[in-house]
């Protein structure tokens, strides 16, 4: 009877060394980075013709028939930052985002600014049809907008309690962005 030869034991696989899993690390991070620098740099870019400063004050006919001032409609909220989102009914990211708006505005004041949809009774119709019980305010020729700079929707344009413009967002906007914004407004910053 022969004996076979032990097999030799299995080598230990070696840890990856640490700089290994550190330029990995520096990769995933780099490519984050670039990623917040390029979308920072896009918003930027689109809110490039939105003033600084206080916001334009301005005269709209709300979706009941009513008009308001946006002064007006701000003091109604003293010591609030409040939100003005700018949608239209033919926008597909409009629509997308109304539940978002749906929910902020159960915390913090919204003014909704309906650019380019028609007239009162259109977007009254519209809002009705969606079931959206927002304020809403009638830009039937983009005016409002084009006194935010604003060439495009949604937008949001978060104004703190003294009146100042504190953000802009142009484009899709997450509700827990624009809870953040608003909550930063409130600050005064």
């Amino acid at each position: 009877m022969s004996v076979s030869p032990a097999a030799p034991p299995p080598k230990p696989t070696p840890a990856k060394p640490r700089w290994r899993r550190w330029r990995r690390w520096r990769r995933w991070l780099v490519d984050i980075a670039l990623i917040i620098l390029v979308v920072t740099g896009v918003q930027l870019w689109q809110s490039r013709n939105v003033p600084a400063g206080l916001a334009p004050d301005f005269d709209a006919v709300m979706v009941d028939g009513s008009s308001t001032r946006l002064d007006d409609w701000r003091r109604t909220h003293p010591g609030q930052p409040v939100g003005l989102y700018f949608w239209a009914e033919w926008c597909p990211i409009c629509s997308a985002q109304q539940g978002s708006v749906d929910k902020v505005q159960d915390s913090y004041p919204v003014l909704t600014v309906a650019m380019q949809s028609g007239d009162a009774a259109a977007v009254k119709r519209y809002l009705n049809e969606q079931q959206l019980d927002w304020v809403t305010a009638i830009d039937a020729d983009g005016g409002i907008a084009a006194q935010y700079g604003l060439r495009g929707v949604p937008a949001l344009i978060t104004i703190a309690p003294d009146g100042q413009i504190r953000s802009v967002a142009i484009g899709y906007t997450t509700e827990i962005g624009m809870r953040l914004r608003l909550w930063w407004a409130g600050f005064g910053l």
